[in-house]
């Protein structure tokens, strides 16, 4: 599935991250992909903040969710485990959940309250 792609800054770090806006693609996210290189990641993108659950099922890659504002702000991080159904759920309503690499922000030491930057949280505010 092709998806439409948005530039996305972590401080120095960019991040080239594919969109899922519709409920198909939120619904197919990162599934069954083998890899996905270190800079990219998925932003998703909802209509309205709600509470935002995410679980594992046919995705093979370890991920890091990142549940954001619409500012931009991280609110809080959620390692996942391929090939669970554990639900990682944001700690307040959000639009954006962003899934990285697991590891990336911890790398990066970005924990919740660093805020992202990048045209989708420009247009939320």
């Amino acid at each position: 599935m092709q998806l439409p792609r948005v530039k996305l800054g972590a401080g120095m770090h960019q991040i080239d991250a594919q969109l899922a806006l519709t409920p198909e693609q939120r619904q197919i996210g990162l599934m069954f992909r083998a890899d996905m290189p270190q800079h990219e990641g998925m932003l998703f993108v909802f209509e309205e903040p709600a509470q935002q659950c995410f679980w594992m099922k046919n995705t093979l890659l370890p991920l890091t969710a990142a549940f954001v504002a619409d500012d931009g702000t991280i609110v809080n991080l959620a390692d996942m485990q391929p090939q669970t159904t554990d639900s990682h759920c944001s700690a307040k309503p959000v639009r954006f959940v962003l899934e990285m690499n697991k590891g990336w922000f911890a790398k990066r030491a970005i924990k919740p309250g660093f805020r992202l930057t990048g045209q989708p949280f420009a247009a939320a505010r």
